[in-house]
This record gives structure tokens, C-alpha cells and sequence, in this order.
């Protein structure tokens, strides 16, 4: 197996949204594992019987980082305290790292207390160096923010609470 087929395999697993692949060849195996809270790839050479080529290991291993939740406007403190089961989450489509804004020096799409409609831009993820604007699918107010700007998010991950009413 080419180096840049092995390459686009984890391209694809990480797209996916996929927890674990498993590969295995005569010449390699291959486990891919993406958990909650980091994508680690881990590649392994198979056991094998008869010498052959050696077969590149590649270990990759992304930083351990737990997101917190942002903190928010003290006037929404009041509707954060209250049920939350009434609220609609908007979740991350995809693997990547999460900003508020369009740049350093732009201000944020959403805020804590802004009316959105559907459609509405609310924040980007960025994946294998592609910004991704990802829009409301709900009508509504923004009453909490679940991520800090430029950390990295899960597939399926939430990351706004809206108000519907």
C-alpha cells in the first residue's frame, strides 16, 4: 500500500465521522481510532511469517484538548438557568476547529442574545484547511455559546443553544 493511499484513507475516515476503521493487507495493518476527545491515527505493521519490504509506520497523534464551554453575557444568565430541554441545539456537522468569526480582526457571527433566521451564517469550522461556514437550520435566539472560539470540535458536537420562541 502507497504512502498516499494510506493518506487519503485517513482523509476519508476523518470526513466520515467514522469511530474506528481497520485495514489489513499481507504487507500492513492499519487501525485508524478517533475518539471524543482527540483523532489519534495509529498505524501498526502486521505480523508476518516470510520477510518482506518494510511497510512505513506512521503514528499520528492530534493534541489532547477538553473544549470548555465559552463564557456568556451575564443577561443570559437568567435563560441558561432555566430548563434547557426546551432550547434547539445547533450541532457541528463535522471534524475541525471551530471559530466565532471570519478572521482575528472580524466580529463574530452570533452572540449571546442575537435573533437568527434559517439560513443565518453562526460560525466556520475549519477541516483539512478548508473554512466551512456552518448556517442556522433553526429560527430563533442564541441564549448560550458551548464552545470557545479556535478549539476543536467532534462530529456531532453541540455548539450553540437557540430559543425557538
Amino acid at each position: 500500500m502507497k504512502l498516499t493511499e494510506i493518506q487519503d484513507l485517513i482523509k476519508f475516515v476523518s470526513k466520515s465521522g467514522v469511530s474506528e476503521v481497520e485495514l489489513e493487507t499481507k504487507e500492513i495493518k492499519i487501525v485508524i481510532r478517533t475518539p471524543k476527545s482527540a483523532a489519534p491515527v495509529m498505524m501498526q505493521p502486521a505480523v508476518m511469517a516470510a520477510p518482506a519490504i518494510a511497510a512505513p509506520v506512521v503514528q499520528a497523534v492530534a493534541p489532547a484538548a477538553n473544549p470548555t464551554p465559552a463564557a456568556e453575557n451575564k443577561t443570559a444568565a437568567p435563560a441558561a438557568n432555566s430548563d434547557e430541554s426546551k432550547y434547539v441545539t445547533i450541532k457541528s456537522p463535522m471534524i475541525g476547529t471551530f471559530y466565532r468569526s471570519a478572521g482575528p480582526d472580524k466580529p463574530p457571527f452570533v452572540n449571546v442574545g442575537d435573533e437568527i433566521t434559517t439560513g443565518k451564517a453562526v460560525c466556520i469550522i475549519e477541516a483539512m484547511k478548508l473554512f466551512n461556514e456552518i448556517e442556522s437550520d433553526v429560527k430563533g435566539k442564541i441564549v448560550k455559546v458551548l464552545v470557545n472560539d479556535a478549539t476543536p470540535v467532534e462530529y456531532d458536537q453541540p455548539l450553540f443553544l437557540v430559543d425557538p420562541s
